[in-house]
């Protein structure tokens, strides 16, 4: 394995588009129903209020769904074929949360199979850092 500072239109150091997600009870609804993750500590406010959250909290997969909007939009190829992804959950996203998604380009390298980029992945609510790690994504010259 070799390591490159940049190949066809990418480079260690880009930053990938951030998006900024609102997050309210109805969307962490709409995820249950199209899950079937119905655990109470998401979809029931009585509940949720017994637990040590108080709350409601987002369904973890559903930030995630955000990260994969932010590597998709960034690279749509090599994240939907094949894309590997290694996060930690750092705490909850709570209805009325506002998630920030960013990532950038840590790593570049060439394998025997092809060329991959490694980029770290954070999720914000605020100063609260929630989700933390990163993903590596088969890498193919930028279309124009």
């Amino acid at each position: 394995m070799t390591q490159l500072q940049a190949y066809e239109g990418y480079s260690v150091g880009d930053q990938l588009d951030e998006i900024v997600q609102s997050v309210d009870q109805s969307m962490i609804n709409a995820y249950a129903d199209a899950s079937g993750d119905i655990n109470p500590l998401h979809i029931d406010p009585e509940f949720a209020k017994t637990t040590f959250f108080g709350r409601t909290i987002a369904h973890g997969l559903l930030t995630l769904a955000f990260v994969s909007r932010v590597l998709s939009a960034w690279n749509w190829h090599g994240w939907a074929y094949g894309g590997d992804l290694n996060v930690s959950f750092l705490g909850p996203v709570y209805p009325g949360d506002t998630v920030r998604v960013s990532g950038e380009i840590d790593l570049i390298e060439k394998r025997e199979d092809g060329v991959y980029a490694r980029c770290k992945i954070v999720c914000h609510c605020d100063d609260r850092t929630v989700v933390k790690g990163f993903a590596i994504c088969k890498i193919s010259p930028k279309e124009t």
